[in-house]
Parts: structure tokens; sequence; C-alpha cells
């Protein structure tokens, strides 16, 4: 009898098992023929060649629709388990989707702009998405980032802000640097958790996979092969902004959010992002997309806010 063994690494197993290994059993009167044994990460089955192969055919794609969708339900192993690998096709493009998030939740574009920032990113390598804050700016382009690492198109994400005090003291906040500078990259843990599974998205954090950093540390490295998001990119200064746009690598995406309306640098410190939109703006693959007050898809007070703060604002 022959041995095939499956070794669950892209996966947490007890979503592959399911509770008291009741998706194992699904397996089993599917392939009355093997005999299969679920341990830890590892999954063996015994059989014939022509039915293991099979076998691990559809256990590779259990595996990649728990990784694209986060769920798997019994009439999706059953559809699986059935089909022929050819005629379920997911919607997701036609949908609009970008994410099946945690819990099955679809992340897709909430506004014109939105969608302008996805259909800009098929066509381009990078891309500056400025407006003011609650227009979906950050969200869309982490969830951009994750739809790439899902589909293989990119290796790593890396999500970046500077540490820019907003009245607040860095210097004179608890803990080591890293306890510091949490808090600033807090929106983009923030929206990671809502598109990855906690322990996966630990897994990742762990592995290198997914990178949050301080702007600081992006200073002489190359980023090959990653989906690279600067938040909050109005308070760079001209050289910071430089450094960062400077180590873009091969087979790289890079999106710049910011809202010039929110700059927290010095007083007579330009901002990197106004120079930046202003220099790069005729380049060919750098595109830029103006989000504004329709686009806020926070609490309806939001954009009430936003239009009276705009109303007394002087330059």
């Amino acid at each position: 009898m022959n041995e095939r063994l499956i070794e669950l690494t892209e996966i947490n197993p007890n979503d592959l098992f399911g509770t008291r290994n009741k998706n194992i059993e699904i397996l089993k009167k599917h392939y009355p023929k093997l005999k299969i044994v679920a341990r830890g990460t590892k999954l063996k089955a015994y059989g014939e060649p022509e039915i293991l192969d099979e076998f691990e055919k559809k256990i590779q794609r259990l595996i990649n629709h728990l990784n694209k969708y986060n769920k798997l339900d019994e009439n999706s192993i059953d559809r699986i388990l059935s089909s022929d690998g050819t005629e379920h096709k997911s919607s997701a493009k036609s949908e609009g989707v970008l994410v099946h998030g945690v819990g099955g939740k679809l992340i897709k574009p909430q506004s014109p702009n939105q969608q302008k920032m996805v259909d800009l990113m098929a066509k381009n390598d990078m891309l500056f998405a400025v407006g003011p804050a609650g227009t979906g700016k950050t969200y869309t382009a982490v969830a951009l980032a994750v739809k790439a690492l899902k589909e293989k198109e990119v290796r790593r994400i890396i999500l970046t802000r500077p540490a820019v005090e907003s009245g607040e003291n860095l210097g004179f906040l608890p803990g080591d640097l890293k306890e510091k500078l949490d808090p600033y990259m807090q929106p983009l843990y923030d929206a990671l958790r809502d598109m990855i599974p906690s322990e996966k998205l630990e897994s990742y954090i762990e592995k290198g996979v997914i990178q949050i950093a301080p702007l600081a540390f992006m200073r002489g490295r190359t980023l090959d092969g990653a989906y690279v998001i600067l938040d909050e990119g109005q308070n760079t200064t001209h050289s910071q902004m430089k450094m960062f746009l400077t180590r873009m690598g091969k087979s790289a995406k890079f999106i710049i959010t910011g809202d010039p309306g929110q700059i927290d640098l010095p007083r007579r410190q330009v901002s990197g992002l106004k120079e930046a939109l202003l220099a790069l703006k005729d380049i060919e693959g750098i595109a830029m997309v103006y989000l504004d007050d329709k686009d806020v898809v926070r609490h309806r007070l939001v954009k009430q806010i936003i239009t009276a703060f705009k109303s007394i604002e002087v330059d």
C-alpha cells in the first residue's frame, strides 16, 4: 500500500480538519478506498497511486479555498471534492470583491474613487492616493496588498508610516522602541486583522511575510517582490519621501496615501507628499487619485465634520 504525506504549512490544520475532525469524515466518505489519518500538521493517506494523486490535488484545492475565503464549510468541501476543478470559478472579480476577510467578510471598494484606486493599480506600479480622513485610502490599499499576496503576485507586504508626533511626545511614551511605535502602526494592524485570521497574521509577521515598521527603518533597503504601502505620507519630509520612493525594487508595487490637510510636520517644513505630487505627476507608471468627502465611509458625521472644517480653513 502506498503512502502520501501532505504537510499543512499554509493554513491552520484545524480549519481543514474541522471541529472534532468532521471534515476528515467527509473526506473518508468521498475516498472510501483510502485510509486517511490526520495528526498535528500532517495529513496522511494510504492507497493506490492514482487515487492518491487525485486526493492530493483535491486537498490543495481545499487549502486554496481556505486561503482565499478564510472559511471551509461542508457545502464547499462537497463541491470541491465532487468537481473536476474546471467548472467552479470565483466570481469575485465581477462582484468587485478584493478580499474575503475574517469570517467571510466581503471587502470591496465602497466608493467610485476607491474603485479608481483598484483600477489604477491594475495598470501602474505606483499610486498616490490622497484625501481626507475616513475615505478608505489605507484600508483599500491594504486590501489590494493582501489580495496580491494571496494570489502570489508578490512575496511579502511592507507597511510603513513616518513616526511623526501629532501633539503627543513620542519620547515620553512608556515602553521599549516597539511599544513606543506600535500606536503609530495601529491603523495598519486594524486593517490587516479584518482581512487575515489572527493566528495566520501572527505567523506572517513572525516570518517576515508581512512587515510593519516606521519609515526610518526603510533606509538602505531594496524592496523586491513586495507590495509596499506608505501611510500618512503627508508627514514625510523631502528627503524621507525621496528615500522611500527610491527603495522600489523589481516586481514591486507601491501605494502612498496621505491627507495634505493633516500635516504634523514643523511649521516651516515642506511636506514630501506635496512635493512628490507635483514632481511625479507626468511620469508613466505612476498614477494619482484624489479622494474627497464623497468617499467617506465612516460615520455619517465624519463627512459633515470635514465639510465644516474646510469652510474655516485658510492656507
